[in-house]
């Protein structure tokens, strides 16, 4: 499938209840994740910007992140919708080059420097998404719980900010922080569209989340995290005792090195 046809396909995979999406952050990654079986990918601006040596937050320009998704997309065949975060320092121009290199589908946030935009200018993002290009699936990202938001305010809040960026043109609705099953069912019932969960340990099980109404699934930087913490535990067994037993997990290296060549 051509690369102009991804974003309907990530739009048809919508269906399905729910969507999961692991998150890649490089092209080994992504090729590790596609191989699983995964039916698309979405990326993690986190594990990308760590991958690069810089914390998250845009820290990582945009054409280092612009750089780090064309890579992605030139290993793997599934549709990949890339985490833009607030769309840098030209969020059209963002997009739409992103749009260019063929992701189908972008994740807008609605907070900058720690703290939330007002509702307004967050549904300004998504608008100017939007007009960037009509195909690609939006992903309307909200801070409030991100930012130590809880209880009813809290709640109120993410559906106001959920709704208005439906109104704006996003596609779905993106509410990281949030993984008991009270408040992902409220989420469900109040906003107008699709929600996306972002899920971690604690949070309900995938089939369970399917039964809440959760339309897809991601998991920010947590594959990123437990890559990280295996390099860690092996690199500490290898330096601490001398030993190898971390190591007799990895994958196998021809299982490995077939992952990358030619298809």
């Amino acid at each position: 499938m051509s690369r102009t046809h991804h974003a309907a396909e990530f739009r048809r995979l919508h269906e399905r209840r729910p969507l999961l999406l692991p998150n890649a952050w490089d092209p080994a990654s992504a090729r590790v994740i596609e191989a699983a079986g995964a039916a698309a990918i979405a990326t993690t601006s986190a594990g990308v910007s760590w991958a690069h040596g810089r914390p998250d937050g845009q820290s990582l320009d945009r054409a280092g992140m612009v750089e780090a998704i064309r890579r992605i997309l030139a290993v793997v065949a599934v549709p990949v919708t890339a985490d833009a975060e607030g769309g840098y320092d030209d969020l059209a121009g963002t997009v739409a080059e992103l749009a260019e290199l063929g992701v189908a589908g972008v994740n807008i946030e609605d907070s900058a420097d720690g703290a939330l935009l007002d509702r307004e200018a967050a549904a300004e993002r998504i608008r100017l998404a939007r007009k960037a290009n009509s195909e690609l699936v939006v992903n309307a990202r909200t801070d409030v719980y991100l930012l130590g938001g809880s209880g009813p305010d809290a709640l109120a809040e993410a559906i106001a900010r959920g709704n208005a960026a439906f109104a704006a043109g996003a596609d779905c609705a993106f509410v990281p922080g949030v993984i008991d099953e009270p408040t992902i069912a409220a989420l469900v019932e109040g906003l107008h569209g699709p929600l996306n969960i972002m899920a971690m340990p604690g949070a309900p099980e995938v089939a369970r989340l399917g039964e809440l109404g959760v339309a897809r699934v991601s998991v920010g930087s947590a594959i990123t995290q437990a890559a990280l913490a295996a390099t860690e535990r092996a690199a500490r067994e290898l330096l601490e005792s001398g030993s190898y037993g971390a190591l007799a997990d990895g994958l196998p290296f021809g299982a490995a090195n077939d992952l990358f060549s030619p298809r």
